[in-house]
């Protein structure tokens, strides 16, 4: 069950969401699997990572699953930049989950330092 306040485990589920329908329609539509792979890869494992942080067993245990969270979603920003150069997401798809991947980061990229400052 989520938490309705935490708005990092919200979003990178959303997006981790967002990432499956875009894989599934990439393999369906375009018959793309390897980069497609690698996005779902490390499309889900932010919200993963997140997911363990959040149940962290000490402050450094958390900082280093929200790094790595950080360091997926950073991958996985990668990917999406590939796969929409080469046309394998057209402009449209690319407009509506980019932006998301973005958010995102900043968010890990703030939970990060401000931990790391605590």
């Amino acid at each position: 069950m989520l938490k309705k306040d935490n708005q990092i485990e919200i979003k990178s589920r959303e997006f981790a969401i967002q990432v499956v329908l875009l894989v599934r329609h990439l393999q369906n539509e375009q018959r793309e699997y390897v980069l497609s792979k690698q996005l779902l890869r490390s499309g889900t494992s932010i919200g993963a990572n997140v997911k363990e942080a959040l149940r962290a067993q000490s402050k450094a245990d958390f900082i280093h699953k929200m790094s790595i969270a950080l360091k997926e979603a950073s991958e996985t920003e990668y990917w999406l930049e590939i796969l929409h150069e080469v046309n394998y997401i057209s402009d449209v798809d690319f407009d509506k989950i980019y932006p998301k991947c973005n958010e995102v980061l900043r968010i890990l990229m703030s939970i990060v330092k401000t931990s790391k400052n605590m």
